[in-house]
C-alpha cells in the first residue's frame, strides 16, 4: 500500500448521506474498505463531529481505521468533538487533535477527500 502524502480524508460523520443512519454507517464501512483495497491511502484522516464515533469504543470501522494507521496514515479526532460527545476517554484509534491542526491540514494538503 502507498500513502499519498498529498491526500487528506475528512470524516465529518459516522455515516455517508442524510438518509437512514444504518444505511449511512454501512456505506461508510464500505467506503473505507474500498479505499483500503485501492492501495492508495491518505496521509491523514481527520474525524470531526459525529465522525469521532468511528475512532472511539464501539466503532463499526475500528478494523479499517487500525489498518490505515498500521500502514502509515495518521488518524486524529477533534478534541472538542470528543468532549462534546463525552468520548475523549473512549478514543481507541489515533490521537486527539484540535481546530488549529484541522485548519492547518486543510490548507496544507493538495487534495481533500470527504465522502
Amino acid at each position: 500500500m502507498t500513502v499519498d502524502k498529498d491526500l487528506l480524508l475528512i470524516l465529518k460523520s459516522n455515516g455517508i448521506g442524510d438518509g437512514e443512519p444504518d444505511l449511512g454507517e454501512a456505506l461508510m464501512g464500505s467506503f473505507l474498505c474500498m479505499l483500503l483495497e485501492s492501495g492508495r491511502l491518505p496521509a491523514r484522516i481527520l474525524c470531526l463531529n459525529s465522525g469521532i464515533f468511528l475512532a472511539t469504543e464501539g466503532s463499526p470501522a475500528k478494523e479499517q481505521l487500525d489498518r490505515f494507521a498500521e500502514n502509515g496514515t495518521e488518524v486524529s479526532s477533534c478534541g472538542t468533538c470528543l468532549d462534546y460527545y463525552g468520548r475523549r476517554e473512549k478514543l481507541i484509534v489515533g490521537t486527539v487533535g484540535n481546530m488549529r491542526d484541522t485548519v492547518q491540514a486543510m490548507l496544507t494538503y493538495g487534495r481533500v477527500l470527504t465522502p
